[in-house]
C-alpha cells in the first residue's frame, strides 16, 4: 500500500529526500508520517502531516532541518532531510493513520511501507 524511496549514503551536512508514494488501495486523505528505526531500538517517530497539508509535527531531534510534506494528487509524500548527522543513520518507514491526530506512536498507524535506509558519514 505504501513504498518509500530515496535512502541512501551521504556525508554529514548532505541532503537527502525520501518519497512515500501509496499504491493501490487509496490512503490519499490519512495522516502521513514517517518513523525511523535504529539497529536494536524501537520506531521512533521523525514527522507527520495531516490529510489536508496544513498541519504538521516534528520529534525535537530533526526540528528545523527536516520537513515533511505532501501531494495529495499524486499520492505521494516527502521527507526533505537537510544538514544530515552520523546520528541520522536508520531505516526510514513511512505510515499512514485514518486518525486525524498527528500522533507520535507507532501503534496509531494502521499502514506500513517498507523501510529504506539512510546512512550518514562523518
Amino acid at each position: 500500500l505504501l513504498q518509500a524511496y530515496g535512502g541512501g549514503s551521504v556525508q554529514a551536512g548532505d541532503s537527502l529526500r525520501l518519497s512515500c508514494v501509496g499504491i493501490g488501495r487509496t490512503l490519499t486523505m490519512y495522516t502521513k508520517a514517517w518513523f525511523r528505526q535504529f539497529p536494536g531500538k524501537e520506531r521512533e517517530f521523525v514527522a507527520a502531516i495531516h490529510g489536508h497539508g496544513r498541519t504538521t509535527h516534528y520529534a525535537d531531534s530533526v526540528e528545523g532541518r527536516f520537513t515533511i510534506s505532501r501531494d495529495n494528487a499524486e499520492n505521494t509524500v516527502w521527507l526533505q532531510m537537510n544538514s544530515l548527522e552520523p546520528e541520522d543513520t536508520a531505516v526510514y518507514y513511512c505510515a499512514a493513520s485514518r486518525e486525524f491526530a498527528l500522533s507520535v506512536s507507532s501503534h496509531e498507524y494502521e499502514y506500513w511501507g517498507k523501510g529504506t535506509l539512510v546512512t550518514v558519514s562523518s
